[in-house]
């Protein structure tokens, strides 16, 4: 509960009256209520405004004293030879810190990390890397040497940010992996406390993350298919479960040449080994799907939804003629269809507006490059150039 100060004209002359105001919360958020409104408050009516703040549960007493004379020691402002500095972002971090205490992650590295004579313990530097990544997606190197002077994260935690550095980052890792297993099992914990998560769907996929320059020293380190279009890189491979909600799990990390179609039964038993494997589905992309995955996975009476290939449509297009469609979304409509190999088995047929534009586009482009092509060809072949006087070099061109 605050004071408000208001003005407005009357009859041409200013007038300053007195409001009380309460901040209440409602379905849309924080807002604002006037209790009452005081009028011009004066020094007569100090008393019986003193006393109806306190019925009314006021707790800011600062603003009790309004009217009285500025208090010895004030000083004048100039306001325009006052200058900011070091503005920093405060909000976003704010925020992370408090996801972070949500988790109660700290007593979770505090129970499984040794303290040793570091100056500053682990615990706070893992929590820094953490917050820092919620809030900016950026290497550790750019964390120590640009966000450290962003941000207010380190006088949030505590923190002297000139301490802030990638050594200790870097080191802060090594930490951390041992207490892998551990932690995936506080956070689901955690999960089914705050949010009453049920963990019946797990969503698998993989990813990967290339580097510059060689990395001999990292044997995970591969030249695979890269998702990024770097080849001439190597590369790690990355695998991550999450939940239909989007919390993650477990993530392990593969050599970057690994296959993805590879990594299914690695991937189901650890996780599985760690959560239990009654009432969960796994759905993965095509790229996870092979004969020996789906053999494995019904031998070992897995539930999953997987993609497959659009060949297989083949087998169900007399299915695909039928007016059955069900829609689920606003341009996606879907059937079922019986396997006609294994009775257990359901496909779900699924067709997107959204989906054929985008494809009919692509095709649309693709065949205008086609186009160009040849008729610049044509042009060539008509100016009767003597690159076009060799076969090879003709249909090279």
């Amino acid at each position: 509960m605050f004071l408000r100060k208001n003005r407005r004209i009357k009859d041409g002359k200013p007038h300053v009256y007195w409001s009380l105001v309460e901040t209440v919360r409602t379905p849309k958020g924080p807002r604002q209520k006037v209790v009452g409104y005081l009028g011009d408050l004066n020094e007569s009516n100090e008393e019986l405004y003193r006393g109806m703040v306190k019925r009314l549960g006021g707790r800011n007493d600062n603003q009790l004293n309004f009217f009285k004379s500025p208090p010895v020691g004030s000083i004048n402002v100039i306001a325009e030879k006052v200058r900011i500095e070091k503005v920093q972002d405060f909000g976003d971090a704010w925020v992370g810190v408090g996801m972070w205490k949500l988790l109660e992650l700290n007593q979770f590295f505090t129970q499984h990390i040794k303290a040793g004579k570091e100056e500053i313990p682990w615990v706070a530097i893992i929590s820094y890397l953490a917050v820092s990544r919620f809030c900016e997606s950026m290497s550790k190197l750019s964390i120590a040497e640009q966000y450290a002077d962003q941000s207010a994260l380190a006088d949030i935690l505590g923190i002297e940010a000139v301490k802030i550095n990638k050594d200790r980052l870097y080191r802060s890792m090594d930490r951390l992996l041992p207490c892998k297993q551990k932690l995936g099992e506080h956070l689901k914990k955690r999960y089914s406390e705050l949010f009453q998560l049920d963990y019946e769907l797990y969503l698998y996929d993989i990813t990967s993350s290339y580097f510059e320059g060689q990395c001999p020293h990292n044997p995970q380190a591969k030249r695979g298919y890269s998702r990024d279009n770097r080849s001439d890189c190597k590369q790690v491979t990355l695998a991550l479960v999450v939940t239909k909600e989007g919390f993650p799990l477990y993530f392990e990390v593969f050599n970057g040449n690994r296959r993805d179609v590879t990594t299914v039964e690695e991937i189901v038993e650890q996780v599985e080994s760690v959560y239990g494997r009654a009432d969960r589905v796994w759905a993965m992309d095509r790229g996870m799907v092979s004969d020996d995955n789906l053999k494995w996975l019904r031998e070992r009476g897995s539930t999953y939804i997987v993609g497959t290939p659009k060949t297989m449509l083949k087998q169900f297009e007399q299915r695909l003629l039928d007016e059955e469609w069900e829609g689920v979304h606003s341009d996606v409509d879907v059937k079922t269809a019986q396997s006609p190999e294994y009775q257990e088995e359901v496909f779900i047929v699924c067709r997107s507006s959204s989906r054929r534009e985008k494809e009919l586009s692509m095709a649309r482009l693709f065949i205008g490059r086609i186009e160009d092509g040849l008729e610049k060809l044509k042009r060539a072949v008509s100016r009767n150039t003597r690159a076009l006087t060799d076969r090879d070099r003709a249909n090279a061109s």
